[in-house]
């Protein structure tokens, strides 16, 4: 079995900077999604941390949700249009 780990497309760019930016989103939006995600614990709830700085865990779950479906909504479209693009380059291979 091909290991596809190295091969997938990348879910971000880097800016002029040198920060990685997620497709779809600001770097503002990008660290913000990363700081949510990064205070959830494995199970999926927001530490007492998040409760702390956005008044509830609930805030933050929400806005890690709208960030989340913003990126991935993105990453969609940025797909199917790379999968067009490279469509008549390659017959033998069936991208649907």
């Amino acid at each position: 079995m091909t290991d596809q780990r190295h091969n997938a497309p990348r879910r971000y760019f880097v800016d002029r900077r040198g920060h990685r930016v997620l497709i779809g989103l600001s770097p503002e939006e990008t660290a913000e999604f990363e700081a949510l995600d990064l205070a959830s614990n494995e199970t999926g709830q927001f530490t007492s941390e998040v409760r702390a700085r956005k008044g509830a865990a609930a805030d933050g779950e929400v806005r890690w949700h709208e960030l989340y479906s913003k990126h991935a909504g993105a990453w969609r479209a940025w797909i199917a249009q790379s999968r067009t693009a490279r469509a008549p380059d390659s017959g033998f291979v069936n991208y649907d």
